[in-house]
């Protein structure tokens, strides 16, 4: 049985809690104010990568968390206490947005194929034969020395040749995260559509949550998640830049 929408944003927020160092009640703090917490390395802390000196602001459309190291959580009140949200999400450290969505599990159905494809499901140990197809890395992970790997993903093939993937990491115990790619030739054909939604359900069947995650200027990978039925759970920053601000 797919969880309630509810299950699925506590779970999440249960995991942004320990990624963050910081608490649910943080996460739903009152809007727009700012909870400054120091960045640590709990357990079941998501394997992404962090160097020395780490900075993270999430907002889940209520309160700012900001989890940091300290002399960048120090820079970090600095220069945005005080100020709102738009101001916040703006400051010349922080070098784009990522936005991610969750599926509205009430809104959205399962998909027909379009025509004149066929597609496979694959599982994480039969990835290896995609290894030297390396045009797909927006969906497929290739650096096997990457704490996570691609664990699943959808192939759209025409006449044998695969022109379309949507992969998806198991980044912790319930959380996964989707990407997709189409050849250029193949686009605008509802490839994209069929293969996040097909991708969707095998994670939502297996009773845990996909996440949809999209660079905000890109308008076309967003639109397929409104497509779709997902909706904006949450928006970190993507990268940042402190050169200038610190030692």
């Amino acid at each position: 049985m797919i969880m309630t929408q509810k299950e699925m944003l506590f779970i999440v927020q249960s995991q942004l809690a320990i990624d963050l160092n910081c608490s649910i009640d943080d996460l739903n703090g009152e809007k727009d104010s700012i909870i400054f917490v120091e960045a640590k390395e709990n357990p079941g802390r998501r394997p992404f990568p962090r160097k020395e000196r780490f900075f993270e602001i999430v907002s889940m459309g209520k309160s700012i968390v900001v989890s940091a190291t300290p002399e960048r959580l120090s820079i970090a009140k600095t220069q945005m206490q005080g100020k709102d949200r738009d101001t916040v999400f703006s400051l010349p450290f922080i070098r784009g947005l990522y936005l991610h969505f969750l599926p509205d599990v009430k809104r959205m159905m399962p998909m027909a194929p379009p025509n004149f494809f066929s597609f496979e499901l694959i599982k994480r140990e039969e990835m290896v034969s995609l290894f030297d197809v390396t045009r797909f890395t927006e969906a497929i992970i290739y650096d096997t020395n990457l704490p996570w790997q691609t664990d699943l993903a959808v192939l759209a093939k025409q006449d044998g040749k695969i022109v379309g993937v949507a992969g998806a990491s198991k980044t912790c115990a319930k959380l996964w995260q989707i990407g997709i790619e189409v050849l250029p030739t193949y686009r605008n054909l509802g490839l994209a559509s069929y293969l996040v939604n097909r991708l969707t359900f095998e994670i939502l069947e297996r009773d845990e949550i996909p996440s949809y995650d999209v660079i905000a200027s890109n308008i076309a990978s967003q639109r397929v998640a409104h497509r779709l039925g997902y909706f904006p759970a949450w928006v970190s920053d993507w990268r940042c830049n402190f050169v200038g601000l610190e030692q």
